[in-house]
This record gives C-alpha cells, sequence and structure tokens, in this order.
C-alpha cells in the first residue's frame, strides 16, 4: 500500500492548488482534506481524474480508495468519516462473491478481483468470501479459481507469487441463500478477518433473480457492516417487465437504500463505450455534428458467432430483446444521444440518461423484427438449431435475433431514426456503434458515386469489441491522372496505439463500486424507463405468439431486419463488413 504523510499548512489550500502541486511531481499527489494536505503516492489506477474527483467531493466523502491510501468510508447513509479514522488507516474491505461456484463468478468476477489486486488497487486489508449452497472447503474454493486467474500480458513480473498471495485471502462458507443463520454464521467469519477494524463490505449477487430478494434480505439483517458501509452489486436481468422489475425495486428498497444498490451491466464498464462521452464532449469535430443537422442515422449492432450452447434453459426464459436490447444497447444509446450533463458527478450523467429515455417512443411491434436461428450444414460441419439444445422447448417462439427501429422525440434528434439489431448464431462476433451522416448538399462529386449516393456519406464506427477501435470513413482521391474516388477509413486501432491490454470491464465496475463511484451503475427511475420502452411491444409479442423468422446458423440473420431498415431508408453499416 502507498504511504501518506500529513503536511500541516499555515491556512488551507484549496482544491486547485493542492492539484496544481501535484502535478508537479510525477509520483506523489496532494490534496486537501480535513483543513490539511495530504501527499499521496501515485499507483497507476488511480487516475489524475478520479483524484480530482476525490477532491471536489471531500467534504461528502463516502468511498474507500485502495489504489492510493486506505481510506474508508462509512455508511452510505451519511455517517462523516472522522480524521482519526484516515490517519490511522484501521480500515478493511470484505468482498462476498454469492453464487461463487458458478460461471461468471470462476470466469469474471475472481479474475477481476485478482487483477486488481495484481495492480495494487485494493486495500491493503482486504479479504475474498465466496458463498454458495455447494459444499467447498477454501482450499477448494482457491483450486477451483487459480486456473482462471491470468497476469497481464506486459506484466509478467512475480506473477505467480501475487497469485499465491491473493489466493490466501480467498475463503469460502457454504449455506443457503435463504437462511439467515447461515449468513449469521458469514457475518462470524467475516468479523475475524476484519479484526475490529472500520470494515466495509461489497457483496455481488452472481445468482438468478428469483433469488436476489431473499440473499439481500439475509445478508442485510445478519450480514451487513455494523460501522462501515455495506454495497450490493446486483446482475442483470433486472425483471422481465416493468411489473417485475418494479417490484424487485421495491424489496430490495426493503432492505437497502438506492445508494447501497450498484446494478451492473458490464457493457458500460467496456472502454470504447466509456470513451464515448470523452470522444464527443472533449472534441469540436464531433460535438456541433451530433444532432439531426447532420446524423442520418444511428446503428447499434451486436452479434455472436455461437448459439446457446447449453445455456437454452436460461435463455428462453428472457429472448435477445431482453437479454441484450433492453439493457446493453439501449444504455449504449442513451450515452450516445444525452445531452451534455452539468459534470461528470455520477447523478448528473445518470439524469441526462433517464432524460433520453423519457423522451423516447415506446417500441411498436411494427418496428421490429425477430427471428431464431436454425439447423445448418457448412463446411462438411453440422450446427444445430436453436430447439434442438436440449434445454430448450422442442416448439419455442423465443427470439435468438432481433432488430428494431427506435426513435427520440426531442430537438437534438427528431426523425433520426435509431436501429438496434442484436443476435446469436451470427457469421461474425461483434458489437458497435455505427454514426451515418447525411449526403453533402450539391456535392460536386456525386456523378463518380453513379446512382449509389449512399457510398458518398461519412461514417463513423465505434468497434467496442473484438479489436477495439474507433474509424471515420472519408472519401478519398485514388492516386493517379484520373479522378477516381474511394472510401478511406482515418483508423485508430487500440491495439496499434494503445499496447497495454486494456482491462476487462469487470474490473472497471468492481473498482467502482468499492470507491463508491456510480457513474457506470443503472438507477431505478433509469431502469423504469427502459423497461417502459419495450414492455408494451414484448407482451404484444408473446400474446400474439409472433413466430419468428428463421435464419440458417453462421448467417447475417434474417432477411426480414434488411427490409426493416430499408423502410427508414438505412442500409446497414456492417453489410460491407467480413
Amino acid at each position: 500500500m502507498a504511504t501518506h504523510s500529513m503536511i500541516i499548512p499555515s491556512s488551507s489550500s484549496s482544491s486547485s492548488s493542492a492539484l496544481a502541486a501535484a502535478a508537479t511531481s510525477p509520483f506523489k499527489e496532494t490534496l486537501p482534506l480535513f483543513g490539511r494536505s495530504l501527499t499521496f503516492q501515485r499507483k497507476s489506477c488511480f487516475s489524475q481524474v478520479r483524484l480530482r474527483f476525490f477532491a471536489e467531493k471531500h467534504s461528502q466523502l463516502e468511498s474507500s480508495n485502495g489504489c492510493a491510501t486506505n481510506f474508508a468510508s462509512l455508511q452510505d447513509s451519511g455517517d462523516q468519516l472522522t480524521e482519526e479514522h484516515v490517519t490511522k488507516g484501521e480500515s478493511t474491505l470484505s468482498i462476498t462473491v454469492v453464487g461463487a461456484s458458478g460461471d461468471l463468478a470462476k470466469k469474471k468476477i475472481f479474475p477481476a478481483l485478482f487483477a486488481l489486486f495484481y495492480e495494487g488497487c485494493l486495500p491493503q486489508d482486504f479479504s475474498v468470501f465466496g458463498y454458495a449452497r455447494t459444499k467447498l472447503t477454501h482450499e477448494e474454493l482457491r483450486d477451483m479459481i487459480s486456473s482462471t486467474l491470468t497476469c497481464r500480458i506486459d506484466q509478467r513480473e512475480n506473477c505467480g507469487d501475487k497469485m499465491d498471495q491473493f489466493l490466501k485471502r480467498c475463503f469460502y462458507h457454504s449455506g443457503q441463500y435463504n437462511s439467515e443463520e447461515d449468513f449469521a454464521e458469514l457475518n462470524t467469519k467475516l468479523k475475524e478477518k476484519e479484526a475490529g477494524k472500520l470494515a466495509n463490505r461489497l457483496y455481488y449477487l452472481s445468482i438468478p433473480p428469483n433469488i436476489f430478494v431473499d440473499v439481500v434480505r439475509c445478508a442485510s439483517l445478519r450480514a451487513s457492516s455494523a460501522n462501515g458501509w455495506t454495497r450490493v452489486i446486483v446482475e442483470k436481468p433486472f425483471g422481465r417487465d416493468s411489473e417485475s422489475s418494479g417490484e424487485l425495486t421495491r424489496c430490495l428498497k426493503q432492505y437497502l437504500t438506492e445508494e447501497q444498490i450498484f446494478r451492473i451491466d458490464h457493457y458500460l464498464g467496456k472502454e470504447l463505450v466509456e470513451n464515448l462521452s470523452v470522444l464527443r464532449f472533449s472534441n469540436l469535430v464531433f460535438e456541433p455534428l451530433w444532432s439531426r443537422n447532420y446524423i442520418r442515422n444511428v446503428q447499434l449492432i451486436f452479434s455472436e458467432d455461437f448459439g446457446t450452447e447449453g445455456r437454452g434453459g436460461y435463455f428462453d426464459q428472457y429472448g435477445i430483446i431482453r437479454d441484450i436490447m433492453q439493457n446493453h444497447l439501449l444504455q449504449i444509446l442513451a450515452l450516445f444521444a444525452m445531452e451534455t450533463p452539468v459534470s461528470l458527478d455520477a447523478e448528473d450523467i445518470r439524469s441526462e440518461k433517464v432524460k433520453v429515455l423519457r423522451s423516447m417512443k415506446p417500441l411498436l411491434l411494427e418496428n421490429v423484427v425477430v427471428g431464431q436461428y436454425k439447423g445448418h450444414n457448412k463446411g462438411g460441419k453440422t450446427y444445430p438449431g436453436y430447439t434442438d439444445d436440449p434445454t430448450v422447448p422442442n416448439h419455442s417462439l423465443t427470439p435468438t435475433f432481433a432488430a428494431a427501429a427506435m426513435f427520440i422525440n426531442n430537438a437534438r434528434w427528431d426523425g433520426v431514426p435509431f436501429l438496434m439489431k442484436a443476435g446469436k448464431a451470427l457469421h461474425t462476433r461483434g458489437a458497435e456503434i455505427r454514426v451515418q451522416f447525411r449526403h453533402v448538399p450539391g456535392n460536386l462529386y456525386k456523378k463518380n458515386f453513379a446512382t449509389n449516393l449512399d457510398n458518398a456519406t461519412n461514417e463513423l464506427v465505434i468497434r467496442v469489441q473484438p479489436d477495439e477501435g474507433i474509424y471515420l470513413r472519408i472519401n478519398n482521391k485514388v492516386p493517379g491522372l484520373g479522378m477516381r474516388l474511394d472510401r478511406s477509413d482515418l483508423n485508430l486501432l487500440y491495439r496499434s496505439r494503445y499496447p497495454r491490454e486494456i482491462p476487462d470491464a469487470y474490473e472497471r465496475l468492481l473498482l467502482d463500486a468499492i470507491e463508491g463511484e456510480r457513474r457506470l451503475f443503472i438507477r431505478s427511475d433509469e431502469l423504469d424507463a427502459a423497461w417502459d420502452l419495450f414492455t408494451p411491444a414484448l407482451k404484444e409479442l408473446e400474446e400474439k405468439k409472433i413466430i419468428p423468422e428463421l435464419y440458417p446458423y453462421g448467417s447475417r440473420g434474417p432477411v426480414g431486419a434488411h427490409y426493416l431498415a430499408s423502410k427508414y431508408n438505412v442500409r446497414w453499416g456492417d453489410l460491407g463488413e467480413a
């Protein structure tokens, strides 16, 4: 852990002067707190942006900043952090992964926690507990997760030692999800590790949504922190429609405040999604163009090149619209289309996103195309259809593909179609945002594009995954004596420009939850607004038993998606991609 020294000035320094002083040293950060200047050893994960946010908010300090010091906040309900706690640094962090034996925990959560530990982003005094019904010992848990832990490609130094150190901090407790007695036993074990220090506790619910409330009830009544904060990360799905989502929120709020609930959508933690607001609000070349005056349509595209692969039982309860569109793609849309927030404060950003969602028209059934993949033979290999999955009912109508057109009723975006497309078992894997600009009025070179003026329009593509990158498609003259035009890409490929490995989304979101930063988590009114947009169409699809259009495994999806796009004079931008 970094050390800190206290310098008592003759007068209290301002946040800005302290930050300016910090800028003169490449190894230290200085900020005012409790009328004094604190100098911190700088760590890689504690960015200057977070430091500035920390300084500006020191009068309402809420979260633990394990990257730089051993600070810890008190209860989210508003208890004040005392100077004694800051000076002594006597705090500890307990992270409990509920559902520790599941795939998500093994493949994503434990590896993300190890990555944060490896980078020095966790407090000096922390422990990780796994909780599930499966009977395991501490050693069996460590053996189970050790095979999934990896070090950064560019940071292999002492990797084995770091893994051993991390695994020694991992423990296991077996119990029922609805048993207050089992959570009371967990509480006893947590207290043993906390050893009387200021105890902050984070619960990650990696479990099915039907047992969220049981776990929250038991943890809140029997295993919450007595003197520090308690926070709960809740994984999607957050209900199936407006009614069930609202009921889930009401039940959770019987035991937790809104400030304690961190609804996670891991797509918001992806590097290119977080870069959206930076790209738009810090580049003058883009912000003036970000409206109906220059943008013809916006496309949000998600595709997977594999099917349900034995997970059909879970997927069949929700389908692609609930699984991808209502959360991942709609969240990206809200970030893309929102007005400039007052500040980078979490509530200011989330309030702007809510305004966008409330300005949108509910999705109409006539603006939706659904599909389902069928079996297909390709290259001598047989690919199974969705209903061939033994965990899926034989006559299931659950869509594995959907395309939708949505609209925002405000001055900036009136009339601009926002097209979404998401599917499984398609020809490629990827997620991207495509912004197609309008035609150049009176284009002098339109004859060079023949009758297809769409080939003459600019396009901005933000590729979220894989091969993260941003490229702008422009028209350019091909070198030579003639006048031949070509569409070329101004390309920012992340792996070329930034050779360091990009952190996984779960790393960023876990760190934010530990620090109390809510910017990338979903607020309850935001969730309500999102479900209000999709619930009417979802109910109509199910009540009318709309039969999804079949498409071959490994294809580009159903033909109906192209008819939907052409209805609004749009061509899907990924058609020319491999």
